[in-house]
């Protein structure tokens, strides 16, 4: 029976075209056991094909006719073929993770077929060190990109003894309450508990209006808050093509937070000066750095104000601050400085919102990036924001998927007309996984960016004294 598609999801399928596909991805490396065979892949691959039951999530598509009155609905795929789903890929020699990245690039802009469930699962063999990649994409009408993360961690075991285990599309690691509630949970939605109470929803209707005003009078004074209205014009903030490029590395936590700690910021500055610094020698390079700084959205988790007449009992809520990344600044610490103070006062203006008032403010600040290219003006008109840098936190142990060690694991993200580059990266054990992802004609040399990744580390251990 089909079921109606939520008003969040459909929005994903709506705004979907060939240059514009709207799936979300993950890639993994693994290290095989120490007793496997030279047949790793393979039957890691065939043992995902004798699935017996497949999650209900992973067998809905899209469907619209006259049995759906016209309406966009999700139906259950009656002919379902797991081997459409799942493949077994090997990289040409010599096998470098260079070669890796170039099939990824490939696969990220396919489009996902809607008279099939919208999902793949990649099985990659042929690297020369011997390891196993697995590149799973689901279309962001399933899952938005934090849950999707975190449904491919979610299946994992600190348990390098552990065999049998099935992949996130089993239905027996569904029936698991953990990953069952990280795949049914859309970070997009409006939190239950924010509509508890119809004198919550009240108390917060009745405050949008000064938090409005709040919120334009930061965005007009170019101070950090949900809304920008200083972005430049730059590279990035242009038409695009359904080409991708994917470039994916790590860093030692240790090093960030030893700069953290130092400079008496967070890791997330930290992260967030890296890609600000990187972004400025890469425009550099290409001579296309604007003069004013470039502005990032960075979505965050907050403590938002609220009570139990307030918005349901308050709690954390997820929004979105524009910051800037003081790419028209030199000095490595200036910059971090700078960063440091841009979010802190963008979240201590979202934190004296209620949950509700967050979402709506921070969907303000997302409408202009939807609406530009809708009415082709980018390039024209100035951007809310220049880009998206997403930062996530993953598993703190070591995780094993039937033995095999996980050796690291990169967010392959959506890159959007008017927002041709996305940097997305989440913590694992010991290191900070980035995975960035653009338009392949807009965004040339997109390699070049970890370069700059790794000299800004650098160049902020020895700003601060740690190096």
């Amino acid at each position: 029976m089909p079921t109606t598609i939520d008003p969040t999801s459909l929005g994903f399928l709506l705004a979907e075209n060939r240059n514009q596909p709207m799936h979300v991805a993950g890639l993994q490396l693994f290290e095989k056991p120490a007793d496997a065979g030279p047949h790793f892949a393979r039957e890691l691959y065939e043992s995902a094909l004798d699935t017996e039951e497949v999650a209900p999530l992973f067998r809905k598509h899209p469907v619209r006719s006259l049995g759906t009155l016209g309406q966009w609905a999700w139906t259950d795929d009656t002919e379902f073929d797991i081997e459409h789903h799942v493949r077994h890929s090997a990289l040409p020699e010599p096998g470098r993770v260079r070669e890796l990245l170039e099939l990824v690039s490939r696969l990220h802009g396919q489009m996902l077929a809607r008279e099939r469930p919208l999902w793949e699962a990649h099985i990659i063999e042929g690297l020369s060190d011997g390891r196993v990649a697995m590149y799973t994409k689901l279309h962001h009408a399933l899952v938005d990109g934090i849950s999707a993360m975190k449904l491919m961690q979610s299946v994992l075991s600190p348990d390098p003894d552990r065999r049998n285990m099935g992949l996130p599309f089993d239905a027996r690691a569904n029936r698991n309450k953990k990953v069952r509630e990280v795949a049914e949970r859309s970070m997009t939605e409006v939190p239950m508990d924010a509509l508890r109470t119809a004198f919550g929803i009240t108390a917060d209707a009745a405050g949008l209006p000064a938090a409005l005003i709040r919120t334009l009078t930061k965005g007009v004074r170019n101070e950090a808050s949900a809304l920008s209205f200083y972005a430049p014009k730059s590279m990035f903030n242009v038409n695009i093509t359904g080409s991708r490029r994917f470039a994916a590395d790590d860093w030692p936590l240790e090093r960030i937070r030893a700069v953290s700690k130092a400079s008496r910021t967070t890791l997330n500055d930290v992260v967030l000066a890296m890609c600000g610094g990187a972004v400025r020698n890469y425009l550099t390079e290409l001579n296309q750095l604007p003069d004013a700084s470039l502005v990032s959205m960075v979505p965050v988790g907050l403590k938002s104000r609220g009570s139990e007449s307030e918005s349901g009992g308050g709690g954390n809520a997820v929004g979105a601050v524009m910051v800037k990344l003081a790419t028209d600044v030199a000095d490595p610490a200036d910059r971090l400085a700078a960063i440091n103070a841009s979010m802190k006062a963008g979240k201590e203006a979202l934190e004296s919102m209620t949950p509700n008032q967050i979402i709506a403010m921070s969907a303000l600040g997302m409408a202009p990036s939807l609406a530009i290219p809708m009415l082709r003006l980018n390039g024209i008109v100035r951007p809310p924001f220049n880009l998206i840098i997403s930062n996530v936190p993953g598993p703190r142990t070591t995780q094993y998927l039937n033995g095999a060690r996980l050796t690291g694991t990169y967010p392959v993200s959506v890159p959007m007309q008017g927002m041709a580059l996305n940097i997305t990266c989440n913590s694992y054990a010991d290191d900070m996984c980035f995975g960035l992802t653009g338009c392949r004609r807009t965004v040339p040399h997109l390699q070049r960016l970890l370069v700059h990744l790794d000299n800004e580390l650098a160049a902020l251990e020895k700003a601060t004294g740690v190096a």
